[in-house]
């Protein structure tokens, strides 16, 4: 029986088509989860962002109760004007930009804590309903930044783990794939609070 002559290129075209569409939908499936990350990403920001819409409100409605309080009123005000001017590109993003934009926003969590602690002094203040409801969604966005922040790094885990896993590591060098930082834990985050009495 003769073999047929092409049956070798036969076999080299079907193997080089198969690494093609492995090629082709492997680079897809990268750039799928690289958007994905940035996605993520944009969600942290829009959450960092409502809570920064919201504490000129909360800000306002308490400088009609604490006028004395102008201290702590004025350090909310400038954590959060502090905050907004920290920007990351998400494709671009160096654990010190990620570290920075972290502080920033943490200095706003802080000035905001200490704002709400001395609402404590004020009775009426705390029985506003305008307050109230601006300390609900004050809490529900805090909620929405942790979600968001645990989204964004699963995100970047699972896309940092395909781009170094054989053989997408190939592509993902070929390319410039390059390793998504994540959110870290605050520095003394692992210690408990030391509270006294």
């Amino acid at each position: 029986m003769k073999k047929p002559k092409n049956l070798g290129w036969l076999i080299a075209g079907a193997v080089v088509l198969i690494i093609l569409f492995w090629g082709v939908s492997g680079y897809n499936g990268l750039v799928g989860q690289d958007e994905a990350v940035d996605n993520k990403w944009a969600n942290v920001e829009t959450q960092y962002q409502r809570r920064s819409d919201l504490i000129p409100n909360l800000v306002s409605t308490v400088k009609g109760y604490a006028k004395h309080e102008s201290e702590t009123l004025e350090a909310v005000m400038a954590a959060r004007s502090q905050a907004t001017q920290v920007k990351i590109d998400p494709s671009n993003c160096t654990p010190q930009q990620l570290s920075q934009y972290q502080k920033a926003q943490g200095d706003v969590t802080t000035a905001l804590g200490k704002l709400l602690a001395i609402t404590e002094n004020y009775p009426d203040l705390k029985a506003n309903q305008n307050f109230l409801e601006l300390q609900s969604q004050l809490e529900g966005t805090e909620n929405r930044i942790n979600v968001a922040r645990k989204d964004f790094n699963d995100a970047a885990k699972e896309y940092n783990v395909a781009i170094r896993r054989f053989p997408k590591s190939i592509l993902a060098g070929m390319f410039g794939f390059e390793k998504k930082n994540y959110f870290e834990a605050e520095a003394g985050a692992e210690k408990a609070p030391k509270i006294e009495f």
